[in-house]
């Protein structure tokens, strides 16, 4: 007999589990055979007693059982986790120091291209996404590596009860590549984690640390404030995309709505920008970003007011200015398909304002970070915006988020930002 409760799915719903799909709904259970507590490792069968794998069960949660394995041979257990980890640290080593592994790391063989020191200097420096829940087959827990200090988010409560365990771990591979993790902070503070019957909770796990954390990405130097800032304290998902618009912006005057901390004014501006004005809502965001813009040199350049974009757009059009380059990253404007309706009015609202300020020629880079937004319905929002604005566009490039942040096609919330860049001109 099975030391596990064992889920029996209804007819007929057993199809996306099959097809990789990380998540078993509430409506899709027909059955529980045996005793368990939320949180618990549960068996998973189809109608017909086909076994489908292990995941953890929560019946706060619509989403009432996460995946975890697939086969019955590989239980949840340490070495189920120390395998996860190890596979997600290998593969951002392959795809964000590929002039160190190359793909090849991902299939075992690295590459040897240069001296180990050279290797691990990299690795302590690099600041990227470590582990990205469902798409690292670690359902509900991000993990942040900003140089030598990780932040975690944990939303869902099956993987919250191994997070001690999987940090271990964590410290445990990176160690095995010379990286020593100096601390530790918990952002788990999202209101999501009330849905799972959890506390919302932030604070150190394990010794504090000084929480503002300098990093540097695309050579430029941020200090991150991880107890502080928005989510786990910086927005990694946009590092090539921050790239690419500032390849554009040598000698240009740059508007940056919704900049945060900076990220891509900062670029722009050391890229050779003439001028940039970065606007975000939040005192603390404007502080932060005046401070990295101290810390590159670039506070001559660049300049920050404190506004709310929706407000601000419209007066910069009646004062009749224009940009040459202009970058939208708002917040994402729904977090459910209840919302979209009115998210969808918002993201056309800003596009046309955005558009309105762009000078002929000049360039417009748009994104939603929202799952929910998908790119179809993005698309048509913007092209009504376009309409509206009685603007042309000319598409440059399309991106998504950063390969850290990896798309796992079975599951789709792990597919979220959409990247457009496009030249603008006036309606002939």
């Amino acid at each position: 007999m099975s030391e596990y409760a064992k889920i029996i799915l209804k007819k007929g719903e057993g199809r996306t589990i099959k097809a990789g799909g990380a998540w078993v709904f509430d409506n899709e259970i027909n059955r529980v055979e045996g005793s368990f507590e939320n949180g618990d490792i549960v068996e998973v069968h189809d109608h017909d007693d086909y076994f489908m794998g292990y995941g953890f069960i929560n019946t706060n949660s619509k989403i009432r059982v996460r995946m975890m394995s697939r086969r019955k041979e590989h239980p949840v257990n340490d070495a189920l986790l120390e395998t996860r980890v190890k596979n997600a640290w290998d593969y951002r080593k392959a795809v964000m120091c590929p002039e160190l592994y190359g793909y090849e790391s991902i299939l075992g063989e690295k590459k040897a291209v240069s001296e180990d020191e050279l290797k691990t200097k990299r690795l302590k420096e690099l600041s990227c996404r470590l582990v990205f829940g469902e798409a690292d087959f670690l359902p509900g827990i991000t993990i942040d590596k900003f140089s030598d200090v990780l932040v975690i988010e944990s939303l869902a409560l099956g993987t919250d009860r191994m997070k001690d365990k999987i940090l271990d771990i964590c410290k445990k591979v990176l160690a095995e590549d010379g990286v020593q993790i100096r601390g530790i902070y918990e952002r788990s503070d999202a209101k999501v984690r009330e849905q799972e019957g959890l506390e919302r909770i932030k604070g150190f796990i394990g010794e504090p640390f000084d929480t503002k954390v300098l990093i540097e990405e695309n050579g430029v130097k941020y200090y991150v404030d991880v107890e502080n800032g928005q989510k786990t304290g910086f927005f990694l998902d946009q590092k090539n995309n921050r790239r690419a618009i500032a390849s554009l912006c040598k000698g240009k005057k740059v508007l940056d709505c919704f900049t945060h901390t900076g990220s891509f004014g900062l670029n722009c501006a050391k890229a050779g920008a003439d001028s940039v004005l970065a606007v975000d809502a939040s005192d603390v965001g404007c502080a932060q970003a005046e401070e990295n813009a101290r810390l590159n040199g670039l506070e001559d350049i660049i300049k920050f007011k404190c506004a709310d974009v929706f407000d601000l757009l419209p007066d910069l059009e009646k004062q009749g200015e224009q940009y040459d380059v202009v970058i939208l990253d708002p917040p994402a404007f729904t977090k459910s398909r209840a919302s979209i309706k009115k998210a969808v009015t918002g993201y056309r609202e800003i596009n046309i304002r955005g558009l309105k300020l762009v000078k002929n020629g000049g360039f417009l880079a748009t994104c939603s970070c929202s799952h929910f937004m998908d790119e179809e319905l993005f698309v048509k929002t913007i092209r009504e915006a376009a309409r509206s604005a009685h603007k042309q566009l000319r598409q440059v490039e399309f991106r998504q988020q950063a390969a850290d942040h990896p798309i796992l096609w079975s599951n789709d919330a792990s597919y979220y930002l959409k990247f457009y860049v496009f030249q603008v001109t006036e309606e002939l």
